[in-house]
């Protein structure tokens, strides 16, 4: 999802309370703050020597201890606020991915993208998940797609990519 996108669903939905769910039926506690907004520039060379670069939002989530036990979920209205307010000291590159970081004691820090979002009650639910590391060079390296499809982990070494 872009961040555009996710500002969309946000604004049509100010009215709500916010949920993210990082894996299935696994939510965020509601003891969670927006605690930074990251706005990256990467610039990167692939195994096939091939440069690419591309903009992120990257919106951290962290649970706060002194919180445990909290049952109310943050508005949409107070994250709308939130990001708006960092909106106007770093601007938003709006076609950038959106992703979110999120880590707890069982479930490892990571950078999650949007998969999708529902509306379920009063709830807005962002549904975020891990994507995979893959081979953007499959072709320039000679993977065979067969050989893509069959394997969990593209481009291992001794694929002649890596």
């Amino acid at each position: 999802m872009k961040t555009q996108e996710l500002f969309s669903v946000l604004e049509e939905n100010k009215d709500k309370t916010l949920l993210f769910e990082y894996a299935q039926g696994v939510f965020v506690g509601a003891n969670y703050h927006i605690t930074e907004v990251k706005h990256i520039t990467v610039d990167s060379v692939d195994c096939g020597a091939q440069t690419d670069s591309w903009k992120e939002t990257i919106i951290q989530l962290w649970e706060s201890p002194s919180e445990i036990g909290k049952t109310e979920f943050m508005s949409v209205l107070k994250a709308l606020g939130i990001l708006n307010k960092v909106g106007k000291m770093k601007t938003y590159t709006l076609d950038a991915e959106v992703k979110f970081e999120y880590s707890n004691a069982t479930f490892h820090t990571a950078q999650l993208f949007v998969n999708d979002f529902e509306i379920r009650g009063n709830n807005l639910i962002i549904k975020l998940a891990v994507e995979k590391t893959d081979c953007k060079a499959k072709e320039l390296c000679g993977v065979p797609e067969e050989t893509v499809k069959a394997e969990a982990s593209s481009c291992s070494p001794g694929s002649g990519c890596c």
